[in-house]
Protein backbone atom coordinates (compact mmCIF):
# COMPACT_ATOMS: atom_id res chain seq x y z
CA UNK A 1 0.00 0.00 0.00
CA UNK A 2 1.28 3.68 -0.88
CA UNK A 3 1.63 6.03 1.65
CA UNK A 4 2.60 9.96 1.34
CA UNK A 5 4.34 11.32 4.38
CA UNK A 6 4.54 14.85 4.53
CA UNK A 7 6.35 17.01 7.18
CA UNK A 8 5.85 20.86 7.47
CA UNK A 9 8.88 22.16 9.49
CA UNK A 10 9.60 26.38 9.87
CA UNK A 11 11.96 26.27 6.77
CA UNK A 12 11.42 23.28 4.63
CA UNK A 13 8.86 20.62 4.16
CA UNK A 14 9.66 17.23 3.66
CA UNK A 15 7.80 14.51 1.55
CA UNK A 16 8.12 11.07 1.20
CA UNK A 17 6.00 8.15 -0.62
CA UNK A 18 6.22 4.88 1.31
CA UNK A 19 5.23 1.36 0.11
CA UNK A 20 4.87 -0.27 3.07
CA UNK A 21 7.60 0.25 5.21
CA UNK A 22 10.06 1.15 2.09
CA UNK A 23 10.48 4.68 1.01
CA UNK A 24 10.05 4.78 -2.93
CA UNK A 25 10.35 8.53 -3.52
CA UNK A 26 11.24 12.03 -1.63
CA UNK A 27 11.59 15.28 -2.26
CA UNK A 28 11.67 18.85 -0.21
CA UNK A 29 11.86 22.60 -0.41
CA UNK A 30 10.50 25.31 0.73
CA UNK A 31 6.40 25.39 0.23
CA UNK A 32 4.74 22.39 -1.01
CA UNK A 33 1.98 23.72 -3.96
CA UNK A 34 -0.90 22.09 -5.21
CA UNK A 35 1.30 21.04 -8.01
CA UNK A 36 3.79 19.34 -6.32
CA UNK A 37 0.73 16.67 -4.64
CA UNK A 38 -1.01 17.07 -8.50
CA UNK A 39 2.39 15.68 -9.72
CA UNK A 40 2.42 13.15 -7.30
CA UNK A 41 -0.80 11.75 -7.46
CA UNK A 42 -0.42 11.54 -11.36
CA UNK A 43 2.82 9.84 -10.55
CA UNK A 44 1.39 7.16 -7.85
CA UNK A 45 -2.08 6.83 -8.79
CA UNK A 46 -2.49 3.62 -6.38
CA UNK A 47 -1.49 6.08 -3.71
CA UNK A 48 -4.73 7.22 -1.51
CA UNK A 49 -3.33 7.57 2.23
CA UNK A 50 -2.05 10.59 3.92
CA UNK A 51 -0.86 11.85 6.78
CA UNK A 52 0.83 15.29 7.55
CA UNK A 53 2.75 16.73 10.31
CA UNK A 54 2.80 20.73 10.46
CA UNK A 55 4.08 23.49 13.02
CA UNK A 56 2.65 26.37 10.49
CA UNK A 57 -0.52 26.87 9.12
CA UNK A 58 -0.96 24.91 5.31
CA UNK A 59 -2.25 26.98 2.88
CA UNK A 60 -6.15 26.67 2.86
CA UNK A 61 -6.57 25.56 -1.39
CA UNK A 62 -3.47 23.06 0.01
CA UNK A 63 -5.64 21.42 2.77
CA UNK A 64 -8.12 21.28 0.66
CA UNK A 65 -6.67 19.14 -1.99
CA UNK A 66 -5.19 16.90 0.51
CA UNK A 67 -8.53 16.14 2.24
CA UNK A 68 -10.51 15.93 -1.28
CA UNK A 69 -7.81 13.82 -3.32
CA UNK A 70 -6.49 11.78 -0.01
CA UNK A 71 -7.28 9.63 2.80
CA UNK A 72 -5.94 12.24 4.86
CA UNK A 73 -5.20 12.66 8.65
CA UNK A 74 -3.21 15.35 10.60
CA UNK A 75 -0.80 14.49 13.46
CA UNK A 76 -2.13 15.75 16.60
CA UNK A 77 -1.77 14.97 19.84
CA UNK A 78 -4.93 13.37 19.62
CA UNK A 79 -3.93 11.35 16.76
CA UNK A 80 -3.28 6.95 18.10
CA UNK A 81 -0.02 6.13 18.34
CA UNK A 82 2.44 2.45 18.24
CA UNK A 83 3.78 3.43 21.58
CA UNK A 84 2.53 4.92 25.08
CA UNK A 85 2.97 8.79 25.03
CA UNK A 86 3.77 9.96 29.09
CA UNK A 87 4.61 13.55 28.12
CA UNK A 88 2.78 15.74 30.91
CA UNK A 89 1.63 17.81 28.38
CA UNK A 90 1.11 16.36 24.68
CA UNK A 91 -1.05 18.80 23.32
CA UNK A 92 3.00 21.36 23.49
CA UNK A 93 5.09 18.66 22.17
CA UNK A 94 7.06 19.05 19.37
CA UNK A 95 5.07 16.54 16.04
CA UNK A 96 8.38 16.37 14.90
CA UNK A 97 10.09 14.69 18.16
CA UNK A 98 6.60 12.79 18.45
CA UNK A 99 7.40 11.08 15.31
CA UNK A 100 11.40 10.78 15.59
CA UNK A 101 10.42 8.90 18.84
CA UNK A 102 7.87 6.75 17.16
CA UNK A 103 10.21 5.63 14.27
CA UNK A 104 12.82 4.81 17.20
CA UNK A 105 10.72 2.22 18.80
CA UNK A 106 9.24 0.63 15.77
CA UNK A 107 12.51 0.14 14.27
CA UNK A 108 14.34 -0.81 17.51
CA UNK A 109 11.74 -2.30 19.40
CA UNK A 110 12.34 -3.24 23.36
CA UNK A 111 15.74 -1.01 23.31
CA UNK A 112 16.20 1.67 25.44
CA UNK A 113 16.61 4.77 23.20
CA UNK A 114 18.27 8.13 23.17
CA UNK A 115 16.61 9.90 20.06
CA UNK A 116 18.59 13.19 19.08
CA UNK A 117 17.19 15.39 16.01
CA UNK A 118 20.17 18.11 14.97
CA UNK A 119 18.16 20.90 13.21
CA UNK A 120 16.58 24.41 13.74
CA UNK A 121 16.73 23.18 17.72
CA UNK A 122 18.49 19.99 18.83
CA UNK A 123 16.04 17.83 20.52
CA UNK A 124 16.83 15.27 22.59
CA UNK A 125 14.33 12.19 23.50
CA UNK A 126 14.17 8.88 25.78
CA UNK A 127 12.19 6.40 24.50
CA UNK A 128 12.38 3.07 26.79
CA UNK A 129 9.73 -0.13 27.16
CA UNK A 130 7.85 1.17 23.64
CA UNK A 131 6.88 4.33 26.11
CA UNK A 132 8.06 7.73 25.54
CA UNK A 133 8.98 9.83 28.67
CA UNK A 134 10.29 13.13 27.37
CA UNK A 135 13.49 14.88 26.80
CA UNK A 136 14.91 18.19 26.44
CA UNK A 137 15.34 20.99 23.95
CA UNK A 138 18.42 22.87 22.94
CA UNK A 139 19.67 25.73 20.53
CA UNK A 140 20.23 23.87 17.20
CA UNK A 141 23.71 25.25 15.01
CA UNK A 142 22.81 27.81 12.98
CA UNK A 143 20.49 29.40 16.11
CA UNK A 144 23.64 29.35 17.99
CA UNK A 145 25.72 31.45 15.36
CA UNK A 146 22.28 34.08 15.16
CA UNK A 147 22.06 34.63 18.62
CA UNK A 148 26.36 35.41 18.92
CA UNK A 149 25.83 38.08 16.20
CA UNK A 150 22.51 39.49 16.76
CA UNK A 151 23.11 39.82 20.86
CA UNK A 152 26.18 41.41 20.73
CA UNK A 153 27.38 44.95 19.18
CA UNK A 154 30.63 43.79 16.56
CA UNK A 155 30.80 39.96 16.92
CA UNK A 156 30.12 38.49 13.14
CA UNK A 157 27.45 36.16 11.67
CA UNK A 158 29.39 32.69 11.07
CA UNK A 159 27.70 29.94 9.13
CA UNK A 160 28.29 26.09 9.86
CA UNK A 161 31.70 25.14 9.01
CA UNK A 162 32.03 22.44 6.21
CA UNK A 163 34.99 21.27 7.83
CA UNK A 164 36.60 20.48 10.71
CA UNK A 165 36.91 23.19 13.32
CA UNK A 166 40.23 23.47 15.32
CA UNK A 167 39.31 23.82 19.43
CA UNK A 168 41.53 26.80 19.31
CA UNK A 169 40.11 29.99 17.68
CA UNK A 170 43.31 32.09 16.40
CA UNK A 171 40.84 34.86 15.16
CA UNK A 172 37.05 35.48 16.20
CA UNK A 173 35.62 33.76 13.53
CA UNK A 174 37.80 30.77 14.52
CA UNK A 175 36.82 31.60 18.14
CA UNK A 176 33.57 31.53 17.66
CA UNK A 177 33.29 28.19 15.25
CA UNK A 178 35.46 27.00 17.96
CA UNK A 179 32.78 27.43 21.03
CA UNK A 180 29.51 26.87 19.13
CA UNK A 181 30.54 23.75 17.56
CA UNK A 182 33.27 22.14 19.77
CA UNK A 183 30.22 23.36 22.73
CA UNK A 184 27.88 21.51 20.87
CA UNK A 185 29.46 18.37 20.69
CA UNK A 186 30.05 18.71 24.28
CA UNK A 187 26.63 19.03 25.06
CA UNK A 188 25.70 16.04 22.87
CA UNK A 189 28.18 13.82 24.42
CA UNK A 190 27.60 15.03 27.86
CA UNK A 191 23.85 14.02 27.26
CA UNK A 192 24.90 11.09 26.18
CA UNK A 193 26.95 9.84 28.89
CA UNK A 194 24.84 10.61 31.19
CA UNK A 195 21.33 8.34 29.74
CA UNK A 196 24.18 5.80 29.65
CA UNK A 197 24.44 6.00 33.57
CA UNK A 198 20.99 5.46 33.77
CA UNK A 199 20.31 3.01 30.67
CA UNK A 200 24.10 0.92 30.04
CA UNK A 201 22.70 -0.57 27.06
CA UNK A 202 21.48 2.27 25.90
CA UNK A 203 20.85 2.68 21.68
CA UNK A 204 21.93 6.79 20.28
CA UNK A 205 20.24 7.81 16.89
CA UNK A 206 20.74 10.90 15.55
CA UNK A 207 18.76 12.54 12.82
CA UNK A 208 18.10 15.83 11.30
CA UNK A 209 19.32 18.25 8.69
CA UNK A 210 22.70 18.72 10.68
CA UNK A 211 23.72 15.46 11.26
CA UNK A 212 26.65 15.79 9.05
CA UNK A 213 28.20 17.73 12.04
CA UNK A 214 28.07 14.62 14.40
CA UNK A 215 29.43 11.61 13.08
CA UNK A 216 32.81 11.96 13.49
CA UNK A 217 33.10 14.23 16.65
CA UNK A 218 31.22 12.67 19.14
CA UNK A 219 32.90 10.65 21.61
CA UNK A 220 29.96 8.61 21.61
CA UNK A 221 29.11 5.63 18.67
CA UNK A 222 25.68 7.35 17.81
CA UNK A 223 23.26 5.49 14.41
CA UNK A 224 22.56 8.10 11.84
CA UNK A 225 18.87 7.65 10.42
CA UNK A 226 18.59 10.58 7.74
CA UNK A 227 14.92 9.95 7.01
CA UNK A 228 13.68 9.27 10.93
CA UNK A 229 10.68 11.62 11.43
CA UNK A 230 9.31 10.37 7.98
CA UNK A 231 9.65 7.08 8.80
CA UNK A 232 7.81 7.82 12.30
CA UNK A 233 4.91 9.29 10.34
CA UNK A 234 4.87 6.34 8.22
CA UNK A 235 4.16 4.41 10.78
CA UNK A 236 1.32 6.10 13.28
CA UNK A 237 -0.06 5.93 9.50
CA UNK A 238 0.36 2.64 9.28
CA UNK A 239 -1.22 2.01 12.89
CA UNK A 240 -4.02 4.15 12.44
CA UNK A 241 -5.35 2.74 9.13
CA UNK A 242 -4.75 -0.75 10.58
CA UNK A 243 -7.02 0.31 13.68
CA UNK A 244 -9.94 1.25 11.39
CA UNK A 245 -9.68 -2.03 9.51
Amino acid sequence: MLRLILDFGNTLFKAAVFDQQKLIHKFFGDQLQVEDLVRVKNDFPKLNKVIYSSVIDLDSKLKDFLYNEFNTIELTHKTQLPIQNKYQTPETLGKDRLAAAVGAAQLYPDKNLLIIDAGSSITYEIVTGNVYLGGAISPGIAMRFKALHQFTGKLPLVNAPSKQVEFLGVNTEEAILSGVMHGIFMEVDGIISHYKKIYPDLFVIITGGDLKHFDKNLKNNIFAAENLVLQGLNFILEYNDNKST
